[in-house]
Order: structure tokens, then sequence, then C-alpha cells
């Protein structure tokens, strides 16, 4: 059997002593007609003996250990439904995420969709072990929910470890069926009813949803919830729903036809932040330009300011400090690898605008929680 480095270091001193004893106890046995002898023998066991022993008692090197993601495995829980911009999103960045993590663990995705994130982080934050081996990466709806103490959040939005996010910019457009005959912000506005879908209260297509029609004042629109992105655009197409609201790089990359074909009509942008413009659709009015009070306006800035916030990988509470640091180091390295940058655009429509671990922080440090402007954007 195989001895460990320190039980050989003790095994190899115990019997140097032995043998040092044993020499000099013979020396001194010896006859003392051949005392010279036995002097020079006594000497030479004690340099001997005393070169051994300082050898052995010499610090020994620190064998390298392996990195502790090395052989094994990361679960993502992923707040998004598969398939979705989100999800593509996600998809985008893991890649990269396992290039720069020491060890380059295997990552494997779970989904958890529901309340707009809420469900994903609840999960992070009181069921998953803190050994960094779960992320969540909930959509960006749950750090608004938590600053806005929504329903459904049980999670302390402070206690979570965040690592950035990939995007910070972001186009939404308010678009109708065309067989609606809904064309028009006139029609649009005196027509009862409109049925805008999305997928969940509380969603970010969802409360985009209300800002538009709270803005552009529709007529008692009704809100249909219950949709994957995917299955939205079907049921849009069908005739169940009149309008939704749609993120611009998933539209153009899922549904071109609409723009090709004249199936949809737009009618508002919103921009975040809001100078950033997108080329499809600068032609577009921005929807601040349809507040007609300080008070709406507000309500906007507030929103952009929430949506900065992305959607992140997050860690739970009590996560050992050095693989938080680990990983921040890693997707840091991610977002400035120069292949992400054309590997995102080619996945998912669109050029990421990455925050890193540190910028994300000082985002949420700036989030609005007054709760003038809680009140504000609950009503």
């Amino acid at each position: 059997m195989a001895l460990s480095p320190i039980a050989t270091r003790k095994f190899l001193v115990s019997v140097s002593t032995v043998f040092c004893v044993h020499s000099f106890d013979l020396a001194q046995r010896e006859p003392v007609v051949n005392a010279g002898k036995r002097k020079v023998g006594i000497n030479a066991g004690a340099v001997l003996c005393a070169s051994a022993l300082f050898l052995l008692c010499q610090p020994h090197p620190v064998l390298p250990q392996a990195p502790f993601y090395q052989g094994k495995t990361i679960t993502v829980i992923a707040g998004q439904e598969p398939g979705g911009l989100g999800d593509l999103r996600l998809k985008s960045i893991l890649p990269y995420l396992k290039r720069h993590i020491p060890g380059q663990p295997n990552i494997v995705t779970e989904y958890m969709p529901g309340g707009g994130g809420r469900k994903a982080a609840n999960y992070i934050y009181r069921t998953a072990r803190p050994d960094g081996l779960t992320l969540g990466y909930p959509p960006g709806g749950f750090v608004r929910a938590a600053a806005l103490n929504e329903p459904g959040v049980d999670y302390e939005l402070d206690k979570f470890s965040f690592y950035g996010t990939a995007e910070s910019e972001d186009h939404y457009v308010f678009l109708t069926r065309r067989e609606s005959n809904l064309g028009t912000l006139d029609r649009l506005r005196a027509s009862p009813g409109v049925r805008i879908g999305a997928q969940s209260v509380g969603h970010v297509i969802h409360t985009l949803a209300r800002l538009f029609a709270y803005i552009l004042r529709l007529n008692e629109p009704r809100f249909v919830t219950g949709y994957s992105g995917p299955e939205m655009d079907q049921a849009l197409l069908r005739g169940e729903l009149d309008a939704r609201v749609n993120v611009v790089p998933s539209l153009l990359r899922r549904n071109p036809e609409w723009i090709e074909k004249k199936l949809v009509d737009f009618h508002v942008v919103l921009q975040i932040p809001k100078a950033s413009t997108h080329p499809r659709f600068a032609h577009l009015p921005e929807l601040e330009s349809f507040a007609r009070t300080d008070r709406e306006r507000r309500l906007l800035e507030i929103y952009r300011s929430f949506s900065i916030a992305g959607a992140t990988f997050v860690t739970p509470p009590r996560t050992p400090p050095e693989r938080v640091r680990m990983l921040r180091d890693a997707i840091t390295a991610a977002y400035k690898d120069p292949e992400f940058f054309n590997d995102y655009k080619k996945l998912t429509g669109d050029a990421p605008s990455p925050l890193t671990p540190d910028e994300f922080d000082e985002v949420l440090k700036k989030l609005p929680r007054d709760p003038q402007d809680v009140d504000l954007f609950k009503k």
C-alpha cells in the first residue's frame, strides 16, 4: 500500500533516528585501543545523521491540486421557457462560461419558468445547495419583483451573488395582427377589449404589455397569459390574440416573414436605454412620446432602470467566497472573449451589450427603491 507524502516523511525520520542512535551506541562499545577510530566514527556518524535529519525536515513541496470544478457538473436553473430568446441568450453564454472556469466542468440546464423569474429565484434562494454547483438564471423581472415587494418573492435580493448580464440594451415593439384591422393608433385606441398576449403574470412581456396599454391609453384591454413565446406567435396568427409585445431580436430571428409579408402592424417602440435606437425600427415613435404627464415619464424612467439589470446568473447565499470569485472571474472573461460577440449575435440575432459582475452590482445599487416610486410602478 502506498504511503502519503507526510507518512513517508515520518517513516524516514524515524528510521534515520534509529540508525543514528544505533551508530553511536556501536561506537561507544568499541575497545579503547580503537579510540582514535571510534572518535572518527562518531564524528562521521554525527555528520551523516545531522545531514539526513536536516534534509528530511525541510518543508516538502506542496503538490498541485486539481481545480475544484474539474470533473464536476454545474446545474443551471433557467427561469425561461425553452426555445425563447432568453433561452438562446443562455445557450450562447454557457460554452464560454465553461471555457473560462478552471477545470472546465460540465454544465447542464434545467428549466423552471414561472412568475417572471420568481420561481427559479425562490428555488435558488431556499432550496439549492450553496456549493457553487447550482446557478440560477432567472429573467430580469425577478430583480424588479423584489425591489417592488411584489407577491411571490421569497428571496432577499441583496443576499444573492450576481454575475453580470449579457444584455443591458433592449428594444420592444407593440404589434397587432394585420387581419384584426387595428393598423392605426386611432383604431387601436378606439377598439375595446383588445386581447394582448403574455407568458405569465410578472413576466417581462406581461409587465410591458400593461405598460404599453397604459401609456397608449387603450380601451379596457384584456391580458391573456399562459403562453411561451413561440406559442404566443401561433396564437396571434390563429386569431386568439390581437396584439403582443415582442423583443426585437426574437422577432427578427423567429418571424422575419411577419415583416416581409406584412402580416402584422407595428405601432410603437420602447428603447432601453432611451437613446438606443434599432435600425429596423427607428421610424417608429418611441413610447415616451405618448406620455402626457411627469408621472408617466417617471414611470418609464423607472422601468428602464429595472430593465438594464437583465437576466443574470445568481448563486445562493453562503456560497463559498472563493467559488463566487472563480465564477465571477469566469463570466467576466467569457464576456470579453473575442469569439463570444460573434457567436452570441449568430445565435440570438442581436449583438450583446454585456455588463461585468462589478458593473452589474453598481446598477443594482442605483435601482429605484423609494416608496413613492414603488407605489407609482405598482399602480
